[in-house]
């Protein structure tokens, strides 16, 4: 723990009217993600006499507490869920942990639609897997037995987060305002016939950004795709499986099914200097160069009308993440709306992400 760490104080302490947010998020990134929140809540008001917020590096999760600003989800881009946090327990008895945390659930008010147990996307954390699969029963017929717990998706969450055996931060979620997936991270399994394990990346953004409507008519088949930076072919094979015909750009080789696929047109050229012949549905790239570099690519992509919707990746520096991508995101905005394009754009650091962020953006009709 670093020394500058704060201790974290929950509801029931001493600043009543303060709320406390339990943030998770990819470990490493803690402070990428601390920051984005306090900055999106000064955005509302001004924070005073408020708190530092609990840190502990390569967590997998941090604390912060806020006066009355509320946060968004949906425009956090290093946080992963986001939960209303209500109770913390720092020793829990070994032989009976049900006991105070059935206690503090009772301090709650209402019914909860569904109950996550949660640990750290840590190693420390998956030793838990065995703890909280043992433990969910337990704590989920007692709670059904109080009537506490409904079937509801709808309905507030309730979450019970074991930073490890001995304690628990116990809070709420709202499905409107929060990840759909427990831990906030939408699973890929890694297909047979893909040719890497970057396909996994792209699957996952299609999950997080669009809802199944979204997906049937945004990615119908035989459509014209361009993915920069295609080789191997990860992002490439994604688009395949769903018939939509692809341009695959890079000086590398395609492998597998995609070496000779009839829906792939694979051109040895640089991703950067590519301009195509007509129009194209989507752009996807995943090249590795300066987040700011790629910004401007897809927004002279936009602005000269080449495509419709795009996913990319940006890859992000060791230090000054959040400015670094503030400038990227920024620099797009600026290209889109000089051009007076209607656009949507969401950005999130996704579980099968590295050191890169990969951002959905989608012309609209205004």
């Amino acid at each position: 723990m670093q020394a500058n760490e704060a201790k974290p104080r929950y509801a029931g302490t001493k600043k009543h009217s303060q709320i406390h947010w339990l943030l998770y998020c990819r470990p490493g990134f803690e402070q990428d993600c601390a920051q984005e929140a306090l900055r999106q809540a000064k955005q509302q008001k001004p924070i005073i006499d408020t708190e530092q917020p609990a840190i502990i590096v390569d967590s997998g999760y941090v604390v912060v507490a806020l006066n009355e600003q509320k946060l968004s989800w949906h425009e956090l881009i290093f946080t992963r869920q986001l939960i209303r946090l209500h109770h913390s327990i720092t020793a829990l008895p070994e032989r009976d942990r049900l006991t105070p945390i059935l206690d503090a659930v009772a301090a709650l008010p209402g019914t909860f639609g569904t109950l996550w147990l949660e640990a750290p996307d840590t190693n420390d954390g998956k030793l838990l897997a065995t703890f909280t699969r043992r433990f969910q029963p337990l704590l989920e017929t007692a709670l059904r037995e109080q009537g506490r717990l409904q079937d509801d998706p709808h309905a507030t969450r309730l979450h019970v987060f074991f930073p490890d055996k001995n304690s628990v931060l116990i809070g709420t979620s709202d499905p409107r305002n929060s990840a759909e997936a427990i831990m906030g991270i939408v699973r890929q399994t890694m297909p047979d016939e893909a040719p890497s394990r970057s396909t996994m990346k792209l699957a996952e953004a299609i999950a997080v950004f669009m809802d199944r409507s979204e997906q049937t008519r945004l990615l119908r088949p035989g459509m014209q795709a361009v993915d920069l930076g295609a080789a191997p072919g990860g992002w490439t094979w994604q688009l395949v499986k769903r018939n939509i015909r692809v341009t695959a750009v890079d000086n590398g080789t395609m492998k597998g099914v995609l070496a000779n696929h009839p829906l792939v047109q694979h051109l040895k050229q640089d991703g950067f200097k590519y301009a195509p012949r007509k129009a194209v549905d989507w752009l996807v790239c995943d090249m590795v160069d300066k987040p700011s570099k790629v910004a401007t690519l897809i927004g002279s992509w936009f602005a000269a009308g080449w495509c419709k919707h795009a996913i990319f990746n940006l890859k992000l520096p060791m230090k000054q993440r959040v400015a670094a991508l503030d400038s990227a995101l920024g620099g797009i905005r600026k290209q889109l709306d000089d051009e007076g394009i209607n656009y949507r754009m969401m950005a999130k650091q996704l579980y099968h992400d590295r050191e890169e962020v990969t951002v959905f953006l989608t012309k609209t009709k205004g």
